[in-house]
């Protein structure tokens, strides 16, 4: 075979010029340099700090103005696509460019988003979003957002970042009148009143040697714990391969929570963050972690103000001497980022895509290190199996099933909200017992038992155990147990084929684009099932497509709303 060689002098020759290529575009100014440095403040000029320096540009200026990120990359030493293609990624950044005079448009004075996400769309947020533009004025800019993980609370706004739970017109303007923007920080159980509860005595028994290493890893592989993030890995399983790694070993905590319907870490967070953290110290501890990063959805500000305070409360009164460093990380809106590789690429400060795999993240993680991750849920329970003994986890459950799930429930119950429930309860049952039933005058009509990816199921399958490895032979799964109730009564029905469509349109709108099933996979499917009649075998082959060659969980997920939809509802395809 013929080819064309380079020689080696040539290369050497066009190395300065590549250089000097690198370095073109925008120049950025001195006034505009100064800007910048005085908006990052004492935030050091790091690449993996990158999406906190466009935080920071993003909440001074309403915007990101593409000559501060030219500013930035100077600083950083990076080049400006690299600071771009990161900034244009993530949902809650603005970017915006100068028009030929050099001046930028003035960011909308204030913006309020309205949650789409399927529990909110049944409570009424689509009547929410067509009249909240004709009330708050051309000043105030109203967009449709996805799950803000509080879908107890449907259907839900956010005033800049202030939540507002069971949104009606009324209570939105009257924030926006008062120009409320900012979350309160959650009535949590501070530092103070966690210690008097005997909080980080487990720690401190680790640390003694009261307890040791082995017998802490055991006792968590014999309580069955499970990751509760979605995958089920075995935790006890996961600290010893991560332990037998060569140091140093990092730990990176996963609060995105993006998976609509989810609100369950929320709901921990807001009560007893310590409860979490003392979990999250003692398997820094079991497996030999230096530092931990804490990845918190970019929509929880509340709780972001909680853990800094908390935190802060830990380091300047340490319940053990030598603790890891943790350092809090925000997100800028990508449901992407709950994947764990892509969660990584992110606290590194890069777009959050996933990687391919292996090496897994346990052996080449954050910053190429063995990479301990976990869910916050699944870090929570560590304290009361370590000290209640394994058993006491592994005792609850139903129908053969093995611990507790803490089920995030919403829909058509008349007491949605997070329920601690036994594994392997049905939705019957958790309905019944847990959510006070059904509305008067409402019979089940189907389920969602794993959020916006776990598919959707019929009311005449409501008697299966949810768990983990139950829901799989009927093309779903339990993933983070986010439970979305749908109902029929004499004036309405919700429909799985409407669900579907709320659900793909998520799904198109979130895909990070990296590979091509799930980017054109997602749209295709998204736009096929927005006809009346579905071309049902298009639709089989593009699932297939889907779940054989997308990287991720994502795109390999997606498909099963659609799936359900024809599989278990047809009559709602029928003759349309």
């Amino acid at each position: 075979m013929n080819t064309t060689g380079i020689a080696l002098e040539r290369v050497s020759q066009e190395l300065p010029r590549r250089k000097r290529a690198r370095q073109a575009g925008r120049v950025a100014d001195a006034a505009t340099l100064d800007e910048v440095r005085a908006t990052l403040g004492s935030l050091p000029l790091r690449r993996d700090l990158l999406i906190e320096h466009l935080h920071a540009l993003n909440d001074r200026f309403g915007q990101l103005r593409t000559g501060h990120l030219a500013a930035l990359a100077q600083l950083l030493r990076l080049s400006q696509v690299e600071v771009y293609e990161v900034a244009s990624f993530y949902h809650h950044f603005e970017v915006v460019r100068e028009d030929a005079q050099g001046t930028y448009p003035a960011p909308p004075a204030l913006t309020v988003r309205v949650c789409n996400g399927l529990s909110c769309e049944l409570a009424g947020a689509r009547a929410l979003i067509d009249r909240l533009p004709q009330i708050l004025g051309a000043n105030v800019r109203v967009l449709e957002a996805p799950c803000v993980g509080r879908c107890e609370q449907a259907p839900v706004a956010v005033v800049h970042q202030r939540a507002v739970p069971h949104a009606d017109a009324s209570a939105v303007q009257a924030l926006v009148a008062a120009d409320t923007r900012f979350d309160e920080v959650p009535a949590a159980i501070d530092l103070a009143g966690y210690l008097a509860q005997g909080g980080y005595r487990l720690l401190r028994d680790c640390h003694a040697g009261t307890r040791d290493v082995e017998s802490v890893i055991h006792a968590m592989e014999d309580s069955g714990l499970r990751g509760l993030g979605g995958a089920g890995f075995p935790t006890g399983r996961k600290w010893r391969i991560v332990r037998g790694e060569a140091a140093p070993r990092l730990m990176a905590v996963n609060i995105d929570e993006g998976e609509p319907g989810t609100f369950k870490d929320r709901h921990y967070l807001e009560r007893d963050p310590h409860r979490f953290l003392e979990g999250l110290l003692v398997a820094a501890w079991a497996v030999g972690i230096d530092k931990v990063y804490v990845y918190l959805r970019d929509e929880y500000h509340g709780c972001r103000a909680l853990l800094e305070r908390e935190l802060a409360a830990l380091r300047a009164n340490p319940p053990v001497p030598g603790l890891p460093e943790i350092e809090l990380r925000r997100g800028a809106g990508a449901y992407i980022c709950g994947e764990e590789s892509a969660m990584i690429e992110s606290i590194e400060g890069k777009r959050g895509m996933p990687r391919l795999r292996p090496p897994y993240v346990a052996q080449v993680g954050l910053f190429g290190r063995p990479t301990l991750e976990h869910n916050f849920e699944t870090l929570y329970w560590v304290r009361d199996i370590l000290e209640r003994g394994p058993q006491w986890f592994a005792d609850h459950g139903r129908h053969g099933r093995k611990g507790l799930r803490s089920f995030s429930v919403s829909g058509r119950v008349r007491e949605p909200g997070v329920k601690l429930a036994p594994a392997g309860i049905t939705l019957r049952e958790l309905v019944d017992e847990y959510c006070g039933g059904l509305p008067e005058g409402h019979e089940l009509y189907g389920y969602l038992p794993g959020g916006a990816s776990g598919g959707i199921l019929p009311a005449s399958m409501a008697d299966i155990p949810l768990d983990f490895d139950t829901l799989q032979p009927h093309g779903c799964f339990i993933g983070s147990a986010a439970v979305m109730v749908l109902t029929r009564s004499a004036s309405h029905v919700d429909r799985a084929v409407d669900a579907a469509r709320n659900l793909m349109r998520f799904f198109e709108d979130e895909s990070c684009g990296q590979c091509t099933p799930c980017r054109a996979g997602t749209a295709k499917t998204r736009a096929l099932i927005e006809h009346e009649r579905w071309d049902t075998a298009l639709l089989a082959e593009l699932s297939q497509v889907m779940r054989d060659a997308s990287i991720c969980g994502l795109g390999q997920a997606a498909p099963n709303p659609v799936d359900c939809v024809v599989r278990y509802f047809p009559h709602e395809l029928e003759g349309r």
